[in-house]
């Protein structure tokens, strides 16, 4: 597992496996728009070379993000399946599950409690692959 920050320090990004684990640092309120923007690039970047094919959101040190960060995620996902890959969140917050509800974008992602269930599952073999 490798680690690194990227966006001025506002992702951490692990890789395990074909999974990159993208750790937001700081709240991703709309005033971080330029901090997002920046560290998106890099991640893109990553799924773009084929350095990974799923991705694990981990919200363990935040508690909310705003719509800037649920574009990047959309964004993010749609480049992810494109490519035959899954994303997943985990160790959300009690907010950042209420702003996936409301906007139901909650369909889309599937959420787990811990980061090892979501690496499991994301690199889980379905029927036909």
């Amino acid at each position: 597992m490798t680690t690194s920050a990227s966006g001025s320090e506002l992702f951490e990004l692990e890789h395990e496996g074909d999974t990159i684990i993208v750790i937001p640092t700081v709240d991703m309120r709309e005033f971080e728009y330029q901090r997002i923007q920046s560290g998106a690039k890099q991640v893109f970047d990553l799924v773009e070379s084929g350095s990974a094919k799923n991705i694990v959101m981990d919200f363990s040190k935040t508690d909310y993000y705003g719509s800037t960060a649920l574009g990047f995620f959309l964004k993010l996902w749609t480049r992810v399946t494109s490519r035959g890959g899954r994303m997943a969140f985990c160790n959300i917050s009690a907010h950042e599950k209420e702003i996936l509800e409301i906007t139901m974008l909650h369909r889309l992602w599937p959420i787990y409690a811990s980061r090892k269930e979501a690496l499991e599952r994301v690199s889980e073999k379905s029927p036909g692959r």
